[in-house]
Parts: structure tokens; sequence; C-alpha cells
């Protein structure tokens, strides 16, 4: 074979090889990736595969934890190799960065006085460079990914005249939907708004439904999905006068449900699934419903496929989970006994149980398995089998700085636990 042949064909190789092995990264980077509230696709669940079958006795290995991140009850978003997180520390709110390798602190922005401690979990947009929070008290934040520089903000109570259904402070992680960033101020102009995400610019505002409703005036403490109930792409968001659902392009209030409201805080975020709205909320007179988005003429409707009360079935909060046809969750106000719900009838397949720790229970999924972090600092691996609850494993995080209410991560075979003002890293892969 000639030395051109042999460059030429070794010049191939190479390429074949280097192309493997960028897609091969390029796969490890999106499993890694947890960018948002509840996941990339905001449902809970993690693209993981290769994580422990069940856990030793006192736990998965700590890979790092890390100190200094101030009060609250945000949760962590991570991308590109980099964790956010928000928190209150010497006063001041602050959207914090850190290393995903070994949890050192890159850079901490405060951008306003705290009033009162965070609960929004960051969302990341790594394609623009901009991350982006919420404080307890509306401050609206975009700041670089590199850095943390601020790029503008809003508050939304002083620029749109919004409020807060109750006391606790807004708690609402934002949704990036390609140019846009949907937020809820809770105003009766503009319960739900679109902003252009680089500059914080207006685009459009979703008006409050009006007259005598359940629940109370204001946003609630969930965060919105993207359905397309119906052919229509539509923002739905759990708010303080219950479920509402607004046209994607125009902010057009398309339809509302205030049934499932409750008078104290609406808090977990809706499941969206073909034409239907799986909703639950919390307290004593909230409740779990779904609902068919059908078309009538050019307008959508609501129906009622089901509502039960909130003692037959409630979410108060920690989250809902849809795998096929069923979801997961913890049941009962102040409590997360385990549930696997029937998503057409409603119909709880899983006896009542107490499970493996007490409180209300944040949960994700993945590689096929529930973590539930019970709000008492138990941490519980339990299997998705419909037909029985099944506890694999259970151990106490090692520390407990306050409830246990932040949601756990599994990114990059790891386990993420906010605690106030610590952040723990477990390892979670075989």
């Amino acid at each position: 074979m000639s030395k051109s042949l042999l460059r030429l064909r070794s010049g191939l190789l190479l390429g074949a090889y280097l192309a493997l092995s960028n897609s091969f990264a390029s796969a490890d980077d999106v499993a890694g990736q947890w960018n948002q509230w509840r996941g990339p696709n905001r449902d809970g669940i993690s693209t993981e595969k290769g994580l422990l079958d069940a856990w030793p006795e006192q736990g998965p290995d700590v890979a790092y934890s890390v100190k200094g991140l101030g009060q609250g009850m945000a949760s962590v978003a991570i991308a590109n190799g980099k964790i956010f997180t928000m928190g209150n520390k010497d006063g001041n709110t602050k959207l914090i960065c850190l290393d995903q390798a070994n949890g050192e602190i890159e850079w901490s922005a405060p951008f306003t006085p705290a009033k009162g401690d965070p609960n929004c979990t960051p969302t990341v947009d790594m394609a623009a460079g901009l991350v982006y929070g919420l404080s307890n008290d509306g401050v609206l934040v975009c700041c670089k990914v590199d850095g943390g520089e601020v790029v503008w903000q809003t508050s939304f109570t002083q620029d749109f005249g919004g409020k807060i259904e109750s006391s606790w402070g807004y708690s609402e992680s934002p949704l990036i939907d390609g140019d846009l960033l949907i937020c809820t101020p809770g105003a009766p102009d503009a319960m739900v708004a679109a902003l252009n995400k680089k500059t914080g610019e207006v685009q459009w505002k979703g008006k409050a439904p009006s007259g005598k409703l359940r629940g109370n005036d204001g946003a609630g403490y969930s965060s919105i999905i993207i359905s397309k109930a119906s052919g229509v792409k539509q923002y739905v968001q759990l708010v303080g006068h219950g479920m509402v659902s607004y046209n994607a392009k125009t902010g057009e209030l398309l339809w509302n449900y205030d049934r499932v409201a409750n008078t104290t805080a609406n808090i977990p975020t809706p499941i969206a699934k073909d034409d239907y709205i799986f909703c639950s909320t919390g307290y004593d007179d909230g409740g779990t419903a779904l609902l068919k988005i059908t078309k009538k003429g050019n307008k959508l409707e609501a129906k009622e496929v089901y509502y039960k009360t909130s003692k037959e079935l409630q979410n108060h909060h920690g989250g809902m989970i849809m795998i096929g046809d069923y979801v997961y969750m913890g049941h009962g106000h102040n409590n997360g006994f385990p549930a696997c719900v029937e998503w057409k009838t409603g119909k709880n397949l899983w006896d009542k149980s107490r499970g493996a720790g007490t409180g209300s229970a944040a949960i994700v999924v993945a590689d096929g398995k529930l973590y539930f972090r019970y709000q008492d600092s138990t941490m519980a691996l339990i299997k998705t089998n419909k037909a029985k609850y099944e506890l694999i494993s259970k151990f106490k995080l090692p520390t407990h700085n306050g409830e246990s209410w932040p949601h756990p991560v599994i990114a990059g075979g790891r386990m993420y636990i906010r605690d106030q003002d610590e952040l723990a890293c477990f390892k979670v892969a075989k």
C-alpha cells in the first residue's frame, strides 16, 4: 500500500475515532444535565442509568460536602459542569455557582436585600450563557453563567403589581421557552407574563381569571409547565385560584379550574400528558383532579374527569411523577405516604403506609426507582412497582439543618442534597 493511501486510511480512522469519542462525550453531557426545576422536562425524571440497585445501611458514599450557601429552600440546577442554587447570606439574596466536580464556590452574586429566604431553584440557559433566579419577595434576576454579572432584573410587586397568595414568599422557578422567559407575577393583569429572556422586556401579560373563585388572589408556589392539549401550545400553572392556562403566543387566558384550589398554599407542579392535566394540592380544602382539555368552537374547555377530596388524595408538597399510566407521589397533609395512582381513574393502588420516614416527601425518579426525601431527613429508595409498595433501602442524611424540603437531584451518577447552608454530593453510580 502506498504511503498516501496509508495516510488517508489513518486520517479516516482517526476522524471516525474522534467523531465516536465526541458522540459519547455529548451523550454524557446530556445525561448529566438538570438545568431547571424537576429536570430537563420538568417532570422529576432523571435520564441516569447504571445507578446503585440498593444502598449500604449508612447510605451511599459522600463525594464531597460544602458549606456557605446561606439559608433557603432552593434545590440545585446542574449544567455543563456547574451547580447553581440560591441562598440568603450576609443580608442579601444571592445566586450562587459551584464547580460540579468538587463543590467549590465559583461565584456568589448578591442582587437584592434579603426579605425572607429564597425558595426558587435557578433556571439555566447554557446556550445563552444565562441563569435566572427569584427572591422571596419577587425580584427576578438574570445573571451571566460565567462570573455571575447581573444582566437585568425586575420586581413582580413593584413592576407588575403582583402578589403571592400567602406569607411564605415567591417560590416558582421561571420557565425558558425559546427566546422567552415565562413567569408568574401574580397580578390581576399579569398573573403570568412572558419576558424577553435576554433583556427582561415584557412580551405579553396574561390576565388572572375573574369571578367568584375558590382559593386566594395572587401567585401560588408552583412552577409553569408546557402543554399541547387539543393541539394548542399553552402554559399551565397552579396559582392561588387553582389551575390556569395561557396561549403561548398571545398570553390569552384559555381556561381555568378552581375546584382543586386550597385557601392556604397551592404548591405542587402539575403534570401534562396528551390532552390531560393532572393536579393535586394539600391542606384541608385541596384535593386532586384530572382534567381533559377539549375544543368547543374556537375555545378550549377544561372538563373534569374526576376530583378527589384532600382526604382521599392530596400532594401537600414534594411533587408528583408520572411513569407510563401511573403517578407516584407522597399523599397526605404533612405526610408523604407513598402512593401509586392510576392516571385515568385516580385510584391509589398502594395500601396506605407510613413509609420509611415522616413528614412530606420530595421525590425524583432515576434508573427506574423512586428517591423519596422525607421531611425528617430520611432518604428512601423505592421500587416503581404498581402492584405494591416495596422499599429497597433507606438511610438518614448526615445533616438536618432545617425541614428536608428541597428536592433531591440525580445527575452525572451523583445525588445532590441541599440542606440550608450545606450541599452534600453522594456517589450513587454502580
